[in-house]
């Protein structure tokens, strides 16, 4: 009725309405701070730790209505080249990617990473234990260099005591001058099996997050703009912030 119509539009709105939204502009808080690339189930942990108690449906309804959504992965990655004649490291891992503490198992592994100059590599150690990245680098080859770089962040970071190193077979980790550095600093290599992503199933993940949360959402033009954008998404956001499903 047309006297119901004007009680509606009139009336206040109900408390449910006034506490979705108070609960809507915490979850843009929360998906603004992970750089807008969260769904609903970080989201809900989110709030969860700061006490605030709410169904995941809830927070997904709310996040649609305010237009929020996370980011979904794409597919396809781009693996190290295997040296024929290389004798690689044996698996000491056997797809086991847990630690009981930093510093036991550490991952490697190299990506590109698309740039209108060309393509910018980037070597990555991770630390199994809480998925940090302890050592990085970037170069515009693949040369042994790359990942000497990054392992030697790592060792200056964390200062390991016989730490496994794993990785794929790329030429670059089996090479001569990468294992004398890890006799040194008394890293043991291992590496999975050749052209299975699975023995290396936590760092392509890694890879596999950098993509969708980075790579796909910018366009960098330059290597120094990549450099800069990597360099901040994992010193200030993947690092110190970025909550895993781990």
């Amino acid at each position: 009725s047309t006297s119901g119509y004007y009680a509606w539009i009139s009336r206040e709105p109900s408390l449910r309405s006034r506490e979705d939204a108070v609960l809507t502009e915490k979850i843009r808080e929360c998906h603004k701070l992970s750089r807008q690339t969260y769904g609903s189930p970080r989201i809900l942990t989110d709030l969860a730790e700061e006490g605030i108690r709410v169904g995941r449906k809830r927070v997904a309804r709310l996040m649609k209505e305010a237009g929020l959504v996370g980011v979904s992965r794409r597919k396809g990655t781009r693996t190290t080249v295997q040296d024929k004649d290389a004798r690689p490291a044996p698996d000491l891992v056997d797809r086991d990617f847990t630690a009981s503490a930093p510093n036991k198992l550490w991952i490697a592994d190299v990506t590109y990473v698309p740039t209108w100059a060309g393509f910018l590599y980037l070597a990555v150690v991770l630390d199994v234990f809480n998925r940090q990245v302890v050592g990085w680098a970037m170069a515009n080859n693949l040369k042994t260099q790359l990942v000497l770089d990054a392992l030697e962040m790592a060792l200056w970071q964390r200062r390991p005591e016989d730490v496994i190193h794993h990785s794929d077979q790329g030429s670059q980790y089996t090479s001569l001058a990468f294992g004398k550095r890890c006799t040194k600093a008394g890293v043991r290599p291992s590496m999975g099996s050749a052209g299975d992503c699975y023995d290396n199933a936590m760092c392509e993940s890694f890879f596999a997050t950098l993509e969708t949360e980075l790579l796909d959402r910018n366009t960098f033009r330059t290597h120094s703009e990549a450099r800069m954008g990597i360099f901040d998404y994992i010193e200030a956001f993947y690092n110190p912030r970025r909550r895993h499903t781990s």
